[in-house]
């Protein structure tokens, strides 16, 4: 990877890392869909001009839109309102294990031990940071992270199998099916006026809804796409455990979280077992490739 790449691999993961920690402060505002229905509504405006109907594939166009979408990030923003943003970014990983178990089970890939360690590993780091004292107190956060773990997992699987459809096309449908859900879900379970809540909100409030919406969504998920189009994904894969790193420092540095010994430990425990998961991942398609 050239120097040039490189820096702008990092910034990527820079840029993701700061998203949960300018969507913590946006939630200490926000209740949580009216955030995601802000959010959508501003990618969906600007990814308006690449929202097209793809015949034959709306099916599954909908169920990974519902997915990546309303059921999806409904959990993590949930989670992410409750929980800390250290935790959350090491948890937010277990989509990667999650994913290699559901490609097992619904695609018929065969996965062998090297990734059955990474993936036991990752939980085992779960686990460790679970039993934390200091996490039992927001164990229901954890816990909506962990569920929109498994429901995106999901929806990679569904991405996996669907062709022809773009990534800016998915992510316009995303965020289109994602704007009523939300709207709906404010306004049946949060008691708040969201009229009151838009006027009274200051710059840094708004600031890390549109950080999210534009800086995390478009630029990282499309710089990562630019670069996977150069790239070995066995080359980028290990600097993408970056960005929870960088979560980890700013929300130390700037909301002021808390690290134990016990939920350092097990945060290195899951990015160890992701790191093996993500790098024995190309080796196994490199080889399906060669035998095809």
């Amino acid at each position: 990877m050239t120097t040039p790449h490189l820096a702008f691999m990092v910034l990527i993961n820079l840029i993701w890392g700061f998203a949960l920690v300018a969507g913590k402060g946006s939630l200490e505002h926000f209740p949580p869909f009216l955030f995601m229905a802000i959010r959508f509504g501003l990618v969906a405006l600007v990814l308006l001009p690449f929202l097209s109907i793809h015949w034959g594939r709306m099916r599954d166009v909908m169920l990974i839109a519902l997915c990546a979408g309303p059921i999806g990030f409904g959990f993590f923003f949930a989670g992410l309102a409750i929980a800390e943003a250290s935790v959350v970014a090491i948890a937010s990983q277990m989509a990667v294990p999650i994913s290699t178990i559901f490609s097992v089970m619904f695609l018929g890939e065969r996965i062998r031990w090297r990734r059955w360690l990474g993936i036991t590993l990752a939980f085992l780091g779960v686990m460790v940071i679970s039993f934390d004292p200091r996490v039992f107190s927001y164990i229901e956060g954890l816990i909506f992270v962990l569920c929109s773990a498994i429901v995106g997992s999901f929806g990679t699987i569904l991405q996996r199998r669907i062709k022809g459809v773009g990534t800016f096309e998915l992510q316009a449908w995303v965020a289109t099916v994602a704007l009523p859900f939300s709207l709906a879900a404010t306004f049946l379970f949060e008691t708040a006026d969201p009229v009151a809540l838009m006027a009274s909100a200051d710059w840094i409030e708004w600031g890390g809804i549109i950080y999210v919406a534009f800086a995390s969504s478009l630029v990282g998920h499309a710089g990562i796409y630019w670069l996977l189009q150069r790239y070995e994904v066995s080359q980028t894969a290990p600097y993408t455990l970056l960005a929870p790193l960088f979560t980890v420092t700013f929300g130390v540095w700037l909301l002021g979280d808390m690290l134990t010994e016990r939920m350092i430990f097990g945060g290195l425990i899951t990015l160890a077992g992701v790191l093996i998961i993500s790098l024995r991942e190309k080796k196994f398609t490199e080889r399906v490739t060669r035998g095809a």
